[in-house]
């Protein structure tokens, strides 16, 4: 296999990222764009050791039944979708798929995976957008960089944002133009203007933050008139002069409306600032959180702990079906906004404590800590080794893991397994369609002691407790 030659491909399967994986010379190429049994020329563009990376020449001849014309005219070039070409349903079979296959080869774990629980209209269900502004004030572009470059993609109207941003960036689009702004160049570290972020609630209202490198904005009244027609309540202004790819700094102005945005999720009420910690899909985030609510089986006696809690959404939901909750997460201002959620919506059986997941846990169940039902929520690593160990020395009877990442999810569930604890139920949830991401709620309980451990080669079996 050489780079730079074409050879006639068939893809076999899809990758992680949605890719096709054809076969040549025993060596696996992921082709994007190709899916499972299309044939096409393929043009070898890297090469490693045991896989290759190869580009489409044209289009399969004859495509398959699950390929559909892409909606969106900045696809495949953002990057921020790689399914689109896909019709929906084929994408959340693959991420069965993904999930079953991370389970096994990875986890060494035999679980039934069901279809994924994918959204009724999987379209503009972003909350929240952020766009880097490039090209000049005459001809102003908001988009998304192309993946693994600084090369902006024009996707001001993105299909995945909820109404109205697609509006609002034509808006900001018109004032650049029309007040001859300057566009914030990364090289020069000059000009003005450097992001557009978005945040949109429930009922369509918006917040408009606009990141510039200085300290005003020229002709921002004529903007606030152009916007709060559009729903917009806020106009902030983000002071960013940083030499880095930061989008947001921590220097915040209200130019125009109020100071925050109302929205609810899974029954509580927040109040949203533009640095707020807020979920991107609200309906999708609900049914995941309702999930592992059921998951956790609550009593009003149970102890719960909620690890990586970010602002407290899952921990507020699931107070209010138990004794007492506590909240353990590393960002400082995740936990101020979660105490502020808390006295928001009147709920005082809960407890948040700030400091790594790491170090804290381990440390409060060393001082007795024994809650009755632990939830994790860890970023894409997956939970350390001390965090696995601490959980099982707390010994809560049942585990609920919330994931974005089900390879590592896979890895510390069979070291779960080691520690005496074995899988009740596993569920896929599509919080981003037409992307290779999927969330998945997992159950484990410890091990009891009528249950019986079959261990094969490849898996681990359980005869009881399985539901």
């Amino acid at each position: 296999m050489q780079k730079n030659e074409v050879y006639r491909m068939t893809a076999e399967s899809l990758g992680a990222d949605m890719e096709g994986v054809c076969r040549l010379d025993g060596q696996a190429v992921f082709v994007p764009g190709l899916l499972p049994g299309e044939e096409a020329d393929v043009r070898i563009v890297k090469t490693e050791k045991r896989y290759a990376f190869g580009r489409m020449e044209a289009l399969p001849p004859r495509p398959s039944p699950d390929r559909r014309e892409p909606d969106c005219p900045a696809y495949p070039r953002c990057g921020g979708c790689t399914a689109r070409h896909m019709s929906y349903e084929a994408t959340l079979a693959a991420k069965q798929q993904h999930v079953r296959d991370c389970f096994q080869r990875i986890g060494k774990i035999d679980v039934s995976v069901p279809p994924v629980l994918g959204m009724e209209h999987p379209f503009a269900y972003r909350n929240k957008t952020a766009l880097p502004v490039g090209g000049t004030s005459l001809d102003p572009i908001l988009g998304f960089y192309a993946p693994r470059s600084h090369s902006l993609i024009p996707a001001a109207a993105c299909p995945n944002a909820m109404p109205p941003s697609g509006d609002i960036a034509s808006a900001v689009q018109a004032w650049i133009r029309e007040h001859n702004i300057s566009i914030y160049n990364e090289e020069t570290h000059r000009g003005l203007l450097r992001h557009l972020v978005i945040r949109v609630n429930r009922k369509g209202e918006a917040m408009v933050t606009l990141a510039a490198n200085g300290d005003a904005l020229p002709a921002a009244d004529h903007l606030w008139n152009h916007l709060s027609p559009l729903g917009v309540k806020s106009l902030y202004l983000n002071e960013n002069r940083l030499h880095s790819n930061l989008i947001l700094s921590d220097r915040f102005v209200l130019l125009f409306g109020q100071k925050t945005l109302s929205d609810s999720l899974c029954g509580l009420q927040f109040e949203l600032s533009p640095a707020s910690f807020f979920q991107i899909n609200p309906l999708q985030t609900e049914r995941l959180y309702s999930l592992a609510l059921e998951f956790a089986e609550l009593t009003d006696e149970s102890l719960l702990c909620d690890v990586y809690c970010g602002a407290g959404t899952i921990t507020l939901m699931m107070a209010r079906h138990c004794a007492r909750a506590v909240g353990i997460e590393i960002v400082p201002d995740a936990i101020r906004n979660a105490k502020e959620n808390a006295r928001r919506n009147g709920l005082h059986n809960v407890d948040f404590y700030a400091g790594s997941a790491e170090t804290l846990l381990p440390r409060m169940v060393q001082e007795g800590l024994r809650p009755d039902v632990i939830v994790v929520d860890p970023p894409r690593k997956g939970l350390e080794e001390s965090v696995i160990d601490a959980i099982a020395a707390a010994g809560p009877s049942r585990l609920v893991y919330v994931s974005c990442n089900p390879a590592t999810q896979a890895r510390d569930a069979a070291l779960l397994l080691e520690r005496g604890y074995h899988v009740r139920r596993l569920q896929p949830v599509d919080m981003f369609p037409f992307t290779s991401h999927v969330e998945t709620v997992l159950l484990m309980s410890q091990q009891k002691p009528d249950d019986t451990i079959l261990v094969g080669n490849s898996s681990y079996l359980f005869s009881s407790n399985i539901s």
